[in-house]
């Protein structure tokens, strides 16, 4: 059922960014695979540079595996994300699927004019835009809000200054042990 949503939806962008199914298409025929538990998701490149849902029976050249964490990360579009994500398979692939998600962009406020007209279609775009980096600074806080909690409130984790004494600590500790032997084998020495 997910793979009937969202390859029209996708395709429709790709269409839509003619350098994408050019950077596709030479990987006609080549399957990828997504995972990211309990979800899997495998689409094979078409002729034509877009995607068909893979045959069950298909052997992914490329097996992109993501954590939910990785993947949230991905939709509030942290770029850094696409590091923690486990790439197996087709090098040169992964590298065009890459360059394809950092690069495609959907005009949403185009999309609207066409049904909505252009005034309504930039109000829309505008309000849609303040809701995002409203969101964006809301989970921002909460994230914040909740380290702190974790940190002083709720003691789970430990801060910046009790990481970095428990360090110096350590290393006090390790010198005078280191200090301790070899005082003791110069006693050993003159005892012997």
């Amino acid at each position: 059922m997910f793979e009937t949503l969202t390859f029209p939806a996708i395709n429709r962008l790709l269409r839509a960014n003619a350098w994408a199914l050019e950077k596709l298409r030479p990987h006609a025929g080549k399957t990828v695979l997504m995972t990211c538990p309990p979800a899997r998701v495998a689409a094979t490149i078409t002729l034509e540079g877009d995607l068909a849902p893979a045959i069950p029976e298909a052997v992914a050249d490329v097996t992109i595996a993501l954590t939910p964490g990785v993947l949230m990360r991905f939709a509030a579009r942290d770029e850094t994300a696409w590091r923690e994500a486990r790439v197996t398979g087709d090098v040169e692939l992964a590298a065009a699927v890459d360059y394809v998600r950092r690069n495609l962009t959907w005009d949403y406020e185009e999309a609207l004019s066409r049904v909505f007209g252009d005034v309504a279609a930039h109000r829309m775009a505008s309000a849609a835009r303040g809701l995002d980096a409203f969101a964006r600074g809301t989970l921002l806080n909460l994230a914040h809000a909740a380290a702190e909690y974790a940190t002083y409130e709720n003691p789970v984790l430990a801060s910046t200054n009790e990481l970095q004494r428990f360090s110096r600590e350590v290393d006090a500790i390790r010198d005078d042990v280191a200090r301790l032997e070899k005082r003791i084998q110069r006693l050993s020495r003159t005892l012997a």
